[in-house]
């Protein structure tokens, strides 16, 4: 085990200094794909903001329960009791008397306020749903419909799966963006890696003369390739980081002029280690196509 352990140290030892042996190239391989990540990791990231602003948007999920005008407080005392009990989620109440105080406030509306005879208006419930999906939201709207002196539930069903759907395409496109830059990612790897056994192919020839294993000698490579997916990801965690805090203020700025407290949401935690895991397997990937083809090469070459 021991000896096991002192291989993979000299293995990562020997892929650090390569990589520090040429700083340019190094950095240049980092940057390209710090860049390659860091175009489908931003993309999920406006997905998510997306769906968060149209989440908090003014009454964008909102369900309104009316009453029936002639509803008695048992009824109303019920539905409140169901909602509690039932319903995730907040919700409020809104008595027909604060309903009309509140149509007194708009513009014109004052005089014909004061002509009505009655207050025509019913009592309401807003609930603000925690499920989002529009199979859901109509499920809850169906439920809410068959609660007594229930008259009618109003919710924009319409929009909520158009917006459903514009997410599901951007989700879409963003997972094809991410294999394309993936692929490319193993293919830089790759070349890079199929570039440093070239390089190294007499030493590998006398490797192989004093008895080394195929696996000995592919585990330098590895490691190289490895080192340069997990720097590239944090590369691209970086990358991100940086222009979250650049479109932080802005966005907050342009969010107020609406009235709103809209914020960017950043990287989690967990996102953030993802990406240099994720880099450190697709070069893992590169480097292992590379090294074999390069070695079953090397041997067609000696038969």
């Amino acid at each position: 085990m021991k000896t096991w352990l002192r291989q993979h140290r000299a293995a990562l030892g020997h892929a650090l200094q390569r990589l520090w042996r040429a700083p340019l190239n190094t950095l240049l391989s980092l940057v390209v794909i710090g860049i390659a990540m860091t175009l489908p990791a931003a993309g999920y990231i406006l997905l998510d903001n997306v769906q968060k602003l149209g989440v908090n948007a003014s009454g964008v999920q909102e369900i309104s329960v009316f009453m029936r005008t002639d509803a008695s407080d048992e009824m109303t005392g019920a539905v409140e009791a169901a909602l509690a009990e039932r319903f995730p989620g907040q919700w409020r109440f809104v008595s027909r008397a604060v309903a009309l105080e509140s149509l007194k406030t708009r513009e014109g509306m004052a005089d014909i306020v004061e002509s009505l005879p009655q207050n025509p208006l019913p009592d309401a419930f807003v609930v603000e749903p925690q499920a989002s999906a529009p199979k859901a939201l109509e499920s809850l709207k169906d439920s809410l419909a068959a609660l007594p002196g229930v008259a009618h539930v109003q919710l924009d069903s319409a929009w909520i799966q158009r917006f459903d759907a514009l997410l599901r395409l951007g989700r879409l496109i963003v997972s094809l963006l991410a294999a394309v830059f993936a692929v490319g990612l193993v293919a830089i790897t790759f070349n890079t890696i199929r570039l440093q056994v070239l390089a190294r192919a007499d030493e590998i020839e006398v490797a192989r003369l004093i008895g080394a294993t195929d696996a000995f000698i592919r585990r330098p490579f590895y490691y190289s390739g490895i080192l340069q997916g997990g720097l590239g990801g944090l590369a691209a965690g970086a990358l991100i980081l940086l222009g979250l805090a650049a479109l932080q203020a802005p966005v907050e700025r342009l969010a107020s002029l609406y009235g709103s407290d809209f914020a960017l949401t950043g990287l989690a935690l967990r996102h953030f280690a993802l990406l240099p895991l994720i880099g450190a397997f697709l070069g893992w990937i590169g480097a292992q196509i590379s090294v074999s083809l390069a070695l079953r090469q090397m041997e067609q070459g000696n038969a």
